[in-house]
């Protein structure tokens, strides 16, 4: 719902069996959340912030995709009203397992 309301076209794909997924697309243990999505030949992990997509999309960086693991309180979809939402970081990944840090939230 919140990649479609900020203009992302979503074909879901539900699966079972989704860590032979997260492993083709080599996202690292550490970083694995509930959905995997492919972006213009990124992998997007968990509930990562549309803007952040866009920035991704922008800037190109030379990485496999970004993260957010786990499900942070206050991320997209994760919303709770009268709950103040969590800081959580999104992290870059590279087909290697390198990680960094691509935003704070």
């Amino acid at each position: 719902m919140h990649l479609r309301a900020n203009g992302f076209p979503v074909k879901t794909e539900d699966t079972d069996d989704l860590p032979p997924v997260k492993k083709q697309h080599a996202v690292p243990l550490a970083l694995q959340a509930c959905h995997t999505g492919l972006v213009e030949g990124y992998v997007v992990e968990g509930h990562v912030p549309a803007d952040l997509i866009d920035r991704l999309l922008r800037e190109r960086p030379a990485i496999a995709g970004i993260a957010v693991p786990g499900m942070p309180l206050g991320s997209p979809g994760m919303e709770s009203p009268g709950r103040a939402p969590e800081r959580y970081q999104v992290f870059t990944f590279d087909r290697s397992g390198r990680t960094g840090i691509f935003a704070s939230r």
